[in-house]
């Protein structure tokens, strides 16, 4: 019983990081091969605290083998759904709101563990089945949404997405045998029956407290601050794909650069840039739209910052951005034809190009 107090409470200190991505992760994820992909999305899961909570909730009181295949089945398909096609169509959300609704979840099976319905509202608990497929669903898009904060590139990338999938799942079995022995061991105590209410509770304070947590990260996210336009015009066409400097000086550049990209290819383009330094900043393309993260990647490691994602023609403003490190553009050009783009730049910062 003191195990699963420690292992529930050992949750808040490290509640913002459930899906973090490490600057050693975040290399092997974009330059790795097959394996490092299922190597990482088992180390993944089994850090994902949300996650475990929501299946240690599940597996509670199960204790016929068919419901336990049962239920993860259906909480395996859910997730399985999200994570490959949100991230192969680049559907994604704000990860904050995702593992928030993850912790709902959380908390619902806490609730229903407890028989709430019941004692609450009178009422039958609904189907679980479709209510853990329905919640596998969201675990999916959260995942997905994680992975989908980094430059995967084009080349093999359904692949990289399976392997990253079949690395959650095996490390998914390995928490739930671990869960299950646990479980099983503990149910031949008295102390089970005893301390099941208790035990519930406290998933739904661990998931309360995911919740709070995931809110506090979202309402203090770094504001991107944008501007409408560069003051002055910059020089207005190069085929050169390196940077043209037009004034040069210790703390402000104003460069130009055109890029072509090919139809179905990506690429990154990256300036190096002080905490609280500023990047000036208009792009456009000669066609059509292209799908785009601006983003910025902390000098010190850690979770890279998404100041701007969308698919479009042209974007301008101007970037505080938040702490030392690399920040750029990841574009993409879905179309069938190539698209050549002009990108004008003004601030503090070295460049490095094209990644």
């Amino acid at each position: 019983m003191r195990a699963i107090y420690i292992v529930l409470l050992s949750i808040f200190p490290f509640a913002l990081f459930a899906h973090g991505i490490s600057e050693a992760d975040k290399e092997g994820m974009v330059s790795g091969g097959l394996l490092d992909y299922i190597y990482l999305g088992a180390s993944h899961m089994v850090t994902g605290y949300d996650h475990l909570l929501f299946l240690f909730g599940v597996i509670f009181f199960l204790t016929n083998f068919k419901d336990i295949v049962k239920f993860i089945t259906a909480f395996t398909i859910g997730h399985s759904i999200t994570l490959i096609f949100a991230t192969f169509m680049e559907i994604t959300a704000n990860y904050y709101l995702i593992d928030a609704v993850i912790a709902l979840t959380v908390i619902y099976k806490g609730f229903d563990n407890l028989d709430g319905f019941q004692k609450v509202f009178k009422i039958k608990s609904p189907d679980l089945v479709k209510l853990v497929f329905a919640f596998g669903l969201i675990h999916g898009f959260g995942l997905s949404a994680r992975l989908q904060q980094l430059p995967l590139g084009d080349d093999g990338l359904l692949l990289k997405i399976l392997s990253f999938n079949v690395g959650v799942e095996l490390g998914q079995i390995f928490a739930l045998a671990l869960m299950l022995v646990l479980l099983s061991a503990w149910r031949h105590t008295e102390s089970f029956k005893r301390f099941s209410v208790t035990s519930n509770s406290l998933l739904m304070l661990s998931g309360f407290g995911l919740f709070v947590m995931q809110m506090v990260g979202y309402f203090n996210e770094p504001i991107n601050k944008m501007a409408p336009s560069l003051n002055e015009p910059l020089l207005t066409d190069t085929t050169n794909p390196q940077k043209v400097e037009l004034n040069a000086s210790a703390n402000l550049k104003e460069d130009v650069v055109v890029l072509e990209i090919k139809s179905g290819k990506s690429l990154e383009y990256k300036f190096f840039v002080e905490a609280g330094g500023t990047l000036t900043f208009e792009w456009s393309t000669d066609r059509g739209e292209l799908f785009y993260d601006f983003h910025g990647d902390p000098k010190s490691g850690g979770n890279f910052k998404s100041y701007e994602k969308a698919s479009k023609a042209s974007s301008k403003g101007k970037q505080v951005v938040p702490f030392d490190g690399s920040h750029g553009w990841y574009w993409k050009n879905k179309s069938s034809t190539d698209i050549k783009l002009t990108l004008k730049t003004s601030g503090s910062y070295k460049i490095i190009g094209i990644q």
